[in-house]
């Protein structure tokens, strides 16, 4: 592997880090200017801010996933949480601001680079059947289902 290919996974987990951490802290501090939004995007966005939870939730999860993936823990966690919110993302502007539709292909290109980067870490949630963990829990207190009566 070159040099520089060695290195795009690291690259693109910091750019996708910084974006979802910029603007999911934007998200509460307001330090980038906004374009003023009209018809159903504004609508959209305002239902969210409405209900007093999802817009925080949102930015929440943003801001926690960005960080994860910048401090290189837990990638592959941060990528699964974020998948919903790039998904939306890019539906947001393809069906209702699609003149904003660059940053988003952007953010989604690098969500799925990173996603077959990680593959193996994705590998064992994608079998179609698989069987709960049984083994006794590792401090060696026994069965807790037991002790429930």
């Amino acid at each position: 592997m070159s040099s520089i290919s060695s290195k795009l996974p690291s690259i693109a987990r910091i750019v996708l880090g910084l974006v979802f951490f910029v603007f999911g802290l934007n998200g509460f501090l307001h330090f980038l200017p906004q374009p003023p939004m009209s018809g159903p995007p504004a609508e959209f966005a305002g239902a969210l801010f409405a209900t007093g939870y999802m817009f925080p939730l949102i930015k929440g999860t943003e801001v926690v996933a960005g960080l994860l993936l910048l401090s290189n823990r837990y990638v592959p966690l941060a990528l699964a949480v974020l998948a919903p919110v790039v998904i939306n993302i890019v539906a947001f502007h393809a069906f209702l601001a699609p003149a904003g539709m660059a940053i988003p292909l952007v953010v989604l290109a690098l969500e799925l680079y990173l996603a077959r980067s990680y593959r193996d870490a994705f590998a064992p949630m994608l079998h179609a059947r698989t069987q709960p963990h049984t083994d006794a829990p590792a401090s060696g207190r026994g069965d807790l289902h037991a002790h429930a009566h």
